[in-house]
């Protein structure tokens, strides 16, 4: 029998390198909505600055650039979540997909007739495969 942490697969560079990749897939489009943010402050400081001078049809056009703008802000800010969580459930579907390819290998490979992973009372240090585990993953990393 044997048993492997989970929790410390997902804390090993194994799980580390996705997130860096989700990451880095992702920073210019939070950097793109960073920016629109910030165009949207300048915006309403502007308006707030030179509300008592503005002619209402000004004031008016402005406010409904501002709320194009805030609603374009709030769609991205949606698409952009919506689409980190789909990578991330791939990534992690990639990465369960990966460990549960280490065990079996180790289990066909070492003569294993059971594996356990998730939560167990008592695991002894011989029980515990995880580094064999995390090795396996790494010798097949794609």
């Amino acid at each position: 029998m044997g048993y492997v942490q989970i929790d410390k697969i997902m804390q090993s560079p194994i799980s580390l390198e996705a997130g860096k990749k989700l990451q880095n897939e992702f920073s210019p489009r939070n950097a793109d909505l960073d920016k629109l943010k910030k165009q949207i402050a300048d915006k309403q400081a502007s308006m707030d600055k030179d509300l008592a001078t503005m002619s209402e049809t000004d004031r008016r056009k402005r406010s409904q650039e501002l709320s194009t703008m805030q609603i374009d802000f709030e769609r991205k800010q949606r698409e952009l979540s919506e689409d980190f969580n789909q990578r991330k459930n791939e990534e992690m579907s990639n990465l369960q997909d990966r460990v549960n390819k280490a065990v079996a290998t180790v289990a066909a490979n070492e003569g294993y007739d059971l594996i356990f992973y998730g939560s167990a009372a008592y695991v002894g240090k011989d029980a515990d495969i995880t580094d064999k585990i995390i090795k396996a993953i790494n010798a097949t990393n794609p």
